[in-house]
């Protein structure tokens, strides 16, 4: 089990965990999706001597906290105005970068890894909760595969905003393969588009991990600019 100490907030929550555990209202600690909040609901529950619960989306817990007016609830958002609750917020790790290596470290240990690990492992952009991290570690140590540096380069080198854009679009996708180790739902996720949307910039563009080279497909607007480059000031004949 993660040590809550390790936890993303942990410097601004921790030197007052004997407080918080003393008082009498509940505790409503929320954060992102595999962040680390059901560890730390559980193991605060388990130290007051009291239940915790997961708030589901769409759930009203005022009914569990009549029951258990001193229990622990773990959501991922911030609870009603209603309820009397002392709430927690538990960051991601993107907003607390310095978490990183003590996590991994102790991921490591978990999994029975020894010796430094690879610096990519921790790099920003980093995985947004302790979820991906784990998976990050898992995909390393099963398959080898690390998270590929972005390129530091700017796709965006043309003079003309479709060319630029087009670049921008294949830069982009790339980079969300990458990220996602070629699992294109988390890519399309990444990207905030639908699986179909995702397989036609895949068309277009190519996927760099798996190998797949782009079909040529080009949007309207990049071949009506390679069709006016292309053509010949002097051709006009009229």
């Amino acid at each position: 089990m993660i040590s809550l100490a390790l936890l993303p907030g942990f410097a601004q929550w921790g030197a007052h965990l004997d407080e918080l555990l003393a008082r009498p209202e509940a505790l409503w600690i929320h954060g992102p999706a595999g962040s680390g909040v059901s560890t730390l609901a559980a193991e605060l529950a388990a130290r007051r001597g009291e239940p915790w619960h997961e708030v589901s989306s769409g759930e009203t817990a005022s009914p569990w906290l009549t029951e258990h007016p001193r229990g622990v609830l773990a959501a991922r958002q911030a609870p009603p105005g209603h309820l009397h609750c002392l709430t927690l917020h538990l960051p991601g790790l993107d907003a607390c970068p310095a978490a990183i290596p003590g996590l991994l470290a102790a991921l490591a240990e978990e999994e029975g890894l020894q010796g430094p690990l690879p610096k990519l492992l921790g790099t920003l952009p980093c995985p947004g909760n302790l979820r991906e991290l784990r998976n990050r570690l898992l995909r390393w140590k099963l398959l080898g595969q690390l998270p590929e540096a972005d390129d530091p380069h700017s796709p965006t080198g043309a003079e003309d905003l479709a060319t630029n854009l087009h670049a921008l679009e294949r830069s982009l996708l790339h980079q969300a393969l990458r990220r996602a180790y070629g699992n294109r739902v988390e890519a399309a996720q990444r990207l905030g588009v639908s699986r179909r949307q995702l397989y036609l910039l895949i068309r277009r563009h190519g996927d760099p991990v798996r190998g797949e080279a782009a079909a040529g497909d080009l949007p309207q607007r990049v071949k009506k600019r390679l069709a006016t480059q292309n053509s010949s000031p002097g051709g006009d004949t009229r």
